[in-house]
C-alpha cells in the first residue's frame, strides 16, 4: 500500500522516503524481533537458526535504514516477499491438515510458484541489480550489498526446497532414501 499510495518513491530507491513506509519498516522491525524473542525463549533456537539468521540480518538492515533514513525504498520492496507467506502457510497448513482434496493443494501449489517469483524473487533480483550497480559499496552500501547477496541465498536455498518438494519429489530422497533436508516445514 505505501508504494500504490506514493509510486514516486521507485524513482529513488536511495533517498526516497515515505511516512507510511517509515512506519512500515519500524512495525516490520518489532515483529521480526518479536518472533526472534519467540524462537529463542520457546527453545525452538536449533530448530529454527535460519530463521534467526534471516531476522539478524533483517533487523540489522532495518535498523540501519531507520536510524540513516536512507534506503527506506529498498526495504519497502524487501517486504513485498511477505506477500508469498499468505501462500507458503496455506501450503504449510493444507500439508499438516493432510486435507483431502489435494485440487486445493494443487491450486495453491501452481498460485504459490507465481506469487513466489513475483513478490519473492523478482523483488530481490532487482534490488540486487540495483546495488551492485548503482550504490557504492563502502559503509552502510556495503553492509546492505552484503546482507542482500545472503538474502539472495537463503531466497534461492528455499525456492530450490519449495520446487524439488512440490514439482519433484523423487528428487528429496537421499541415497539411504531418508530425506536430504531434514524435516524442515519448508520441505515438507
Amino acid at each position: 500500500l505505501s508504494l500504490w499510495h506514493s509510486p514516486e518513491l521507485l524513482s529513488d530507491i536511495q533517498d526516497g522516503y515515505s511516512v507510511s513506509g517509515h512506519l512500515l519498516v519500524c512495525f516490520s522491525s518489532g515483529y521480526f524481533i518479536h518472533d526472534t524473542l519467540d524462537i529463542i525463549f520457546n527453545h525452538q533456537s536449533r530448530s529454527s537458526w535460519e530463521y534467526l539468521v534471516h531476522h539478524a540480518m533483517a533487523i540489522s538492515a532495518f535498523v540501519s535504514l531507520i536510524i540513516t533514513g536512507r534506503f527506506l525504498v529498498a526495504a519497502v520492496l524487501l517486504l513485498l516477499v511477505e506477500v508469498s507467506n499468505i501462500f507458503l502457510t496455506v501450503r504449510m497448513l493444507l500439508k499438516m491438515s493432510n486435507v483431502p482434496s489435494p485440487a486445493l493443494y494443487e491450486a495453491n501449489k501452481y498460485i504459490n510458484l507465481v506469487v513466489y517469483f513475483a513478490f519473492r524473487l523478482a523483488p530481490q533480483a532487482y534490488l540486487t541489480c540495483y546495488f551492485l550497480r548503482h550504490v557504492e559499496l563502502q559503509g552502510q552500501g556495503a553492509f546492505l550489498t552484503a546482507n542482500l547477496l545472503l538474502l539472495d541465498a537463503m531466497i534461492l536455498m528455499y525456492f530450490s526446497r519449495l520446487l524439488r518438494s512440490d514439482f519433484f519429489p523423487s528428487l528429496r530422497k537421499g541415497s539411504a532414501g531418508r530425506d536430504v533436508d531434514g524435516e524442515k516445514f519448508l520441505i515438507d
